[in-house]
């Protein structure tokens, strides 16, 4: 047990400095949304049952908090604990990317979770959508039901509102 805690040890020591890295930002980024929802280290620490002492400690990237802490903090600021987890380094940005829209939406205080979860959805639509006319998707289908004469009412229509303006 004790060759186990001492090889533990030895991991934690090499990996120091790439978790001081991930933590600084977090910290920085929690004691912004902090500021941003204009709560105090006192409230905030009030309403996440996390102690002030420890809560400062986070947020001046000397303590790593567990993915329980991130969940609590994120209800609490209103902010993704997806957002969390990843600069928290619990979960791999690579697996979860994140575009500069996402990454705003997650981050405004204004709106709920499920408004930004929305909001997102709505957003990755569009860009799926986007992206099958960029490969041409829906150009062949469009154009396909134009070869079956799909297309004639709406141009009757085009032709017809011209006429009415004349």
């Amino acid at each position: 047990m004790l060759a186990i805690a001492s090889t533990l040890v030895d991991v934690v020591r090499i990996r120091t400095a790439k978790i001081s890295e991930q933590l600084g930002p977090l910290g920085e980024f929690i004691a912004a949304q902090r500021k941003t929802a204009q709560l105090s280290l006192r409230q905030l620490a009030e309403q996440t049952g996390i102690s002030n002492p420890y809560l400062s400690q986070i947020e001046r990237g000397l303590r790593k908090p567990s993915a329980e802490v991130l969940l609590q903090l994120s209800k609490a600021l209103r902010v993704s604990a997806e957002t969390l987890y990843v600069r928290a380094g619990i979960l791999d940005p690579d697996d979860h990317p994140g575009t500069p829209v996402e990454t705003a939406v997650l981050a405004d205080t204004a709106i709920t979770e499920r408004q930004k979860r929305v909001l997102i959805d709505v957003y990755t639509s569009f860009v799926k959508e986007n992206e099958k006319v960029t490969n041409g998707k829906l150009h062949d289908d469009h154009a396909k039901h134009n070869q079956e004469g799909g297309n004639d009412a709406a141009q009757g229509d085009l032709s017809g509102s011209s006429q009415v303006g004349s």
